[in-house]
């Protein structure tokens, strides 16, 4: 299965999403989007979820009074996106696309890539575009805020091997091997449910503090600060997310 074809197979987002997202996942989205904003310094306008998922931060921006687009290439996701933002009584433009291939000149105030939502696509240069999409997307002033796991962590960690269960009894094994050369993490997901085993393998690109940096000032953003949390404490050898804010 190639990077494009896991993201695209919503039999995989399907099986996962029980443990992906359970209700304590989803509420810490409120919270995650109250330091966004603070980090962002933007007070309202329109904003971008980029690879939104179920929408749990597209909703707590939609209720700060946001204009929200949330794109996501998982049709799973949207459905579920758009069901919990019926619920909530928010308006949110739910966009199925590729992130490489959507842009909207001049359109945002701010735009959030969280939860590593951002790393999928074998060849760098993918990654490179989606950040030009994002400026692009930018007003001037406009500001990004990403949210990635480091790979200093993943560094320190090597192989792992974790596991959890839902009330119902399903299981998830997640195992993950960082490559020589710490570009990337190989994970292998296998969900078993009722007796029955399926195992998904997908690539996903780490970044270091310096490459991240690099790559943000590569696709035109000048002002970028490095950060350790979504809290904003300084990004250092421990920390275990790697947090960008690029300004246009």
């Amino acid at each position: 299965m190639s990077a494009t074809d896991w993201l695209a197979d919503d039999t995989f987002w399907t099986a996962v999403y029980p443990f992906e997202f359970p209700p304590p996942v989803i509420d810490a989205g409120v919270a995650q989007v109250d330091r966004a904003i603070a980090l962002a310094g933007v007070r309202g306008g329109e904003a971008l979820d980029l690879g939104c998922g179920p929408g749990r931060h597209a909703i707590p921006l939609a209720r700060r009074g946001f204009r929200v687009t949330a794109v996501d290439l998982s049709r799973f996701h949207l459905a579920r996106a758009r069901d919990r933002a019926s619920a909530a009584g928010v308006e949110v433009e739910l966009v199925e696309a590729d992130m490489r291939a959507f842009a909207r000149a001049g359109a945002f105030d701010l735009a959030v890539s969280l939860f590593t939502s951002f790393g999928y696509f074998v060849d760098a240069r993918d990654d490179l575009r989606v950040l030009e999409n994002v400026r692009r997307s930018l007003r001037a002033g406009g500001v990004l805020v990403m949210d990635v796991v480091s790979q200093e962590r993943l560094a320190r960690v090597g192989h792992s091997t974790v596991s959890q269960r839902t009330a119902d009894g399903a299981l998830l094994v997640r195992r993950h091997q960082v490559t020589e050369d710490r570009s990337r993490v190989r994970n292998e997901w296998t969900v078993v449910r009722e007796g029955r085993a399926r195992t998904f393998a997908f690539l996903v690109r780490i970044y270091s503090e310096r490459d991240l940096e690099a790559t943000l000032h590569a696709a035109g953003f000048g002002d970028v600060g490095l950060y350790g949390a979504l809290d904003g404490r300084p990004y250092g050898p421990e920390a275990e997310r790697l947090v960008a804010v690029a300004r246009r």
